[in-house]
């Protein structure tokens, strides 16, 4: 809104936080009121739970009531105002209820043209605020679109375009972890199958919005959920790492195989798909902190069984990009590099993976590691490597002689 600056404006006329005129206050159940706008975002984007100025909490269904008399009072100071340049405030569309979402769904189910314009309607709907999606939730929109994702991937041609606006409804509602938990257990585990087979043969933009989706499913999942999920479903997120398509889908593919990956079924399905030699080859080119680690972490997931050791030390590199890592990233790097070395030490350390890790100069990084700042945990964890095969190594010359006097326990 165009404003003069010597225009004063009535102080209850701003939102108290964006401090901007309201364009469609509403009030809200501790009776303060908000630009419909700036508290939407407050409550669904930024997932805050309490309110922004008395700081109480909500309940479980929260309300915001239109202030009708305050907008009618704004629109006359801006009529009022009109020679200063200020703009007349729209009034607000009425938003829609339970009611008219449900007939949108039911005329879906008529015909295939019917579905497609029901669609459309639903998408327009949930782009007008965040209350139409939370709307939109509760009249049974994520289970009817996931119900449209599944029947049209069964469909052995190429993904019709239903699936692919059903997909893209999804991924605009920000499904609430409510709506996520029915996603994970619908119709079986059904639903999770079809973003799999979205992922192997959909449209650019449907493989990433089942991504995605299948991100925000993963971190509220229970174990019971991802015990059923096929090594298909691995096999595709590991090429989607592998194609590093950008930044922000690589960063998803990774959180994904981190949450899906403490469970030992999980963690050799991730391991048959390639993960490891795939992980590996990344980390040989990264040079950004947070990837390093979020990769480093998934790898420390997939060397705590054994056919994950198996595969880190098939690979050339394997023992030395980890190594490397060490003291050249972060504290939280160091740790997760020492834990991938700790895990071989214990379970993997054949006479020949103990000659290695001395000739490519692990154990040199090892004991670089207790002489300087590389973090308490990792320190410990390198302490404990040393202390398994120092007997082994001890006469070597990477190890200096003052560090054998200083930690004779250890080597």
């Amino acid at each position: 809104m165009n404003m003069s600056d010597e225009i004063d404006v009535p102080p209850f006329f701003l939102c108290p936080i964006s401090l901007e005129i309201m364009k469609d206050p509403v009030t809200i159940s501790t009776g303060i009121t908000y630009d419909r706008e700036s508290i939407e975002k407050w409550l669904f984007t930024e997932k805050n739970k309490t309110c922004p100025i008395t700081k109480q909490p909500f309940s479980d269904s929260i309300d915001l009531t239109p202030n009708h008399t305050l907008r009618r009072l704004i629109q006359t100071w801006c009529t009022m105002n009109a020679s200063h340049g200020i703009e007349r405030i729209p009034t607000p569309k009425p938003q829609v209820n339970k009611i008219q979402i449900t007939k949108i769904l039911k005329d879906a189910y008529h015909s295939p043209l019917l579905l497609i314009k029901s669609l459309s309607r639903l998408k327009s709907i949930a782009s007008g605020s965040e209350a139409n999606k939370r709307c939109m939730e509760a009249a049974g929109v994520v289970e009817f679109l996931a119900s449209v994702v599944i029947s049209n991937i069964h469909n052995n041609d190429s993904a019709t375009s239903a699936e692919d606006e059903a997909l893209s409804i999804l991924h605009d509602l920000h499904v609430s972890e409510a709506g996520l938990k029915i996603l994970l257990g619908f119709k079986n585990g059904e639903f999770i199958e079809s973003l799999t087979r979205v992922m192997q043969k959909s449209i650019y933009e449907s493989r990433v919005y089942a991504l995605f989706l299948l991100k925000s499913m993963s971190e509220v999942a229970e174990p019971v959920h991802l015990f059923h999920i096929r090594t298909e479903l691995f096999m595709e997120l590991a090429h989607i790492l592998k194609d590093q398509i950008s930044h922000k889908v690589s960063k998803a593919t990774l959180q994904t195989l981190i949450e899906l990956c403490p469970w030992g079924r999980s963690r050799i399905k991730a391991v048959e798909s390639g993960a490891v030699s795939i992980l590996i080859e990344l980390l040989l080119d990264c040079k950004e902190r947070k990837p390093c680690e979020m990769m480093l972490v998934l790898l420390e997931l997939l060397c705590q069984c054994a056919e994950g050791r198996a595969e880190l030390l098939s690979h050339g590199a394997g023992l030395a990009i980890v190594s490397k890592k060490i003291l050249r990233v972060s504290t939280m790097s160091n740790d997760r590099a020492v834990r991938i070395l700790l895990s071989v030490s214990r379970f993997s350390a054949t006479p020949s993976v103990v000659q290695e890790m001395l000739k490519i100069g692990v154990v040199t990084k090892l004991c670089l590691m207790l002489q300087v700042d590389s973090g308490n945990k990792a320190k410990e964890k390198a302490m404990e490597i040393l202390k398994l095969h120092g007997r082994v190594w001890r006469d070597s010359p990477c190890i200096p002689n003052n560090l054998i006097s200083s930690y004779p326990a250890y080597v």
